[in-house]
């Protein structure tokens, strides 16, 4: 089941919303491609906070 913004994996639960609105739409990409679902977590997680950081979120988790 993908994941949403009402419905994610715990370890996002700390994320800011975008930033975590950003890790579940990578997290979902991951696993259609077939990825296993702690790897997508954890680089959708580190993905989002690059995504942030490039976009001056100020986002003190990453």
């Amino acid at each position: 089941m993908p994941w949403r913004t009402d419905y994610y994996p715990n370890s996002m639960k700390n994320l800011l919303p975008e930033v975590r609105e950003k890790a579940i739409e990578i997290a979902n990409a991951l696993l259609e491609e077939g990825m296993e679902e702690g790897k997508a977590i954890r680089i959708a997680i580190a993905q989002a906070h690059h995504w942030a950081a490039r976009r001056g979120v100020d986002d003190d988790a990453g």
